[in-house]
């Protein structure tokens, strides 16, 4: 059966809704985020209507997401294929979603594309400093948004989710991944916002698991944290 980020994601909500899916930790500064199912779904519809009611972005636009690992990643990531964007590494894309390290950098183009910034502070709040013109905080423009959202003209299984990868394909290959079983609790200290870290987020969304991100993993805490959080994997 041909599918989408977005059946899959709508299958998920209807099937268990209350589990977890995201759990980020930070060891440097100590936070623990944790997305159940339609948490995440509500994140990513907010986001989603972001990116075409206030940012008129449309599906086959491209997307590239300069961001560390972070919660936020797989949520921008989601809304992205909700509407369509193809996730990408040019440097020229339509929109660019990054975090406090690199906003200075896109921002001197946000004359030319679509930037949307993170400062990645807990529960998604937003930059204690002004941005550069032109660079919407997401902070502040996320919330106002609708819980629910569908897309007018959505992308289907053989859209581009990335510049690699149909929304099929991309199902299929998390499918057949091997960085958990189905059902599993992976933790990773992977990118997933970053091609390589992709199948981190993917085979968990995909095979009815959840995924663990850790940013700046302290090799003393990796095992602690692996079995307070029941994985059953790492990567």
């Amino acid at each position: 059966m041909s599918r989408t980020f977005a059946t899959v994601l709508a299958d998920l909500v209807r099937r268990d809704p209350g589990r977890p899916l995201v759990t980020f930790y930070d060891h440097a500064t100590g936070e623990r985020t944790e997305l159940s199912v339609v948490t995440y779904a509500n994140w990513v519809a907010k986001t989603a209507s972001l990116l075409v009611e206030e940012l008129d972005l449309e599906r086959g636009q491209t997307a590239r997401l300069d961001l560390p690992v972070h919660w936020l990643g797989p949520v921008l990531l989601g809304a992205a294929w909700t509407v369509g964007l193809v996730v990408t590494e040019a440097e020229d894309p339509d929109l660019v979603c990054c975090g406090p390290q690199t906003v200075g950098q896109w921002g001197a183009g946000a004359a030319d594309r679509v930037v949307l910034a993170t400062a990645l502070h807990p529960l998604g709040q937003r930059f204690a400093d002004p941005l550069p013109a032109g660079v919407h905080d997401l902070g502040v423009e996320v919330w106002s948004q609708p819980d629910s959202f569908a897309a007018y003209d959505p992308p289907g299984p053989d859209d581009p989710a990335t510049t690699d990868l149909t929304h099929d394909q991309m199902c299929e290959a998390a499918t057949a991944g091997s960085l958990l079983t189905d059902g599993g609790r992976l933790l990773s200290e992977a990118n997933p916002a970053s091609p390589s870290g992709l199948a981190s987020f993917t085979e968990p969304l995909v095979r009815g698991g959840s995924v663990v991100l850790v940013a700046h993993a302290d090799p003393a805490r990796v095992q602690e944290t692996y079995d307070a959080e029941r994985a059953t994997a790492r990567a």
